[in-house]
């Protein structure tokens, strides 16, 4: 059985146009998230492609306890609902404990469980008790198959609005990898699937107190995982990802969304025709 995920004008899954998620990895500031929202805003409306703003209000497993982490939960979510309010975009979000759902839910349509936090039962039972759609982070220690528990979890507070995202496999020290057959393999459980592209090419902890990456595959690992069928593509974007307060060694970069992301919409119409 397939499940459709819902949100405001638009439908996830099930054959539905290729959607994004897209932002940059935290809020380094209301006026960087606020300006960023609106430039994604306008070229998901040109493209007519379906987007979610994605920012984090704390990343609470940076590499090093002096990395940047975010405004925090209250400044953060005041962000976001400005910027809901401003645009008209889904908004998502990472929670890392159960003291932080329902106010994140409040605000946001997607509640994200972070990849190391995706076994985490009373989590996932918390955010599928919110109300809010929930986006399931596969860790990068589990199989595929094992995905189907932590859905599971969510499941049985009745809440079926589902996402699934793969974000690469710990391949040895400092390296992940994607295995294209997971995409399938999660697929079959009938809630869409999302590949994250950028944190699929981080290379963590590479670079002794932060993590390296590899943005130069962004494109081709993009291509692949919509050929593969997925349902919806991760990216973190940010203007200048020299300069990112995170994860600024695998972002995309801002002018550079627009054209990859076309491609991409057009590549995932014609997979969508040959299914």
């Amino acid at each position: 059985m397939s499940h459709e995920v819902k949100l405001g004008n638009f439908s996830l899954g099930s054959g539905r146009p290729l959607f994004f998620i897209a932002g940059p990895c935290v809020i380094e500031s209301e006026a960087h998230a606020l300006k960023l929202a609106r430039q994604l805003g306008r070229i998901a409306r040109q493209l007519r492609i379906p987007l979610i703003f994605k920012a984090s209000y704390d990343k609470a497993n940076r590499t090093s306890l002096a990395s940047y982490r975010g405004p925090g939960l209250e400044r953060g979510l005041e962000t976001l609902a400005q910027i809901k309010q401003e645009t008209c975009l889904p908004i998502l979000t990472d929670v890392h404990d159960v003291s932080q759902v329902e106010a994140a839910a409040s605000v946001c349509d997607v509640i994200q469980v972070p990849a190391f936090l995706s076994r985490q039962t009373d989590l996932l039972v918390a955010a599928g008790c919110s109300g809010a759609a929930v986006n399931i982070k596969k860790g990068q220690f589990m199989s595929p198959w094992d995905v189907r528990h932590a859905i599971d979890k969510v499941a049985s507070t009745g809440n079926r609005r589902i996402i699934v995202t793969e974000r690469g496999v710990s391949f040895g020290y400092n390296n992940l990898v994607v295995d294209v057959r997971a995409l399938g393999v999660m697929r079959e459980f009938g809630y869409p699937v999302v590949l994250d592209v950028t944190h699929s090419l981080q290379l963590p902890g590479g670079e002794g107190t932060r993590s390296g990456g590899q943005p130069q595959f962004i494109e081709t690992l993009a291509r692949a995982g919509v050929a593969a069928g997925v349902d919806g593509v991760f990216m973190e974007v940010h203007e200048n990802p020299a300069k990112a307060l995170s994860d600024s060694a695998n972002a995309l970069e801002l002018r550079r969304f627009k054209s990859l992301a076309k491609k991409l919409r057009d590549l995932g119409a014609f997979v969508r025709k040959l299914s």
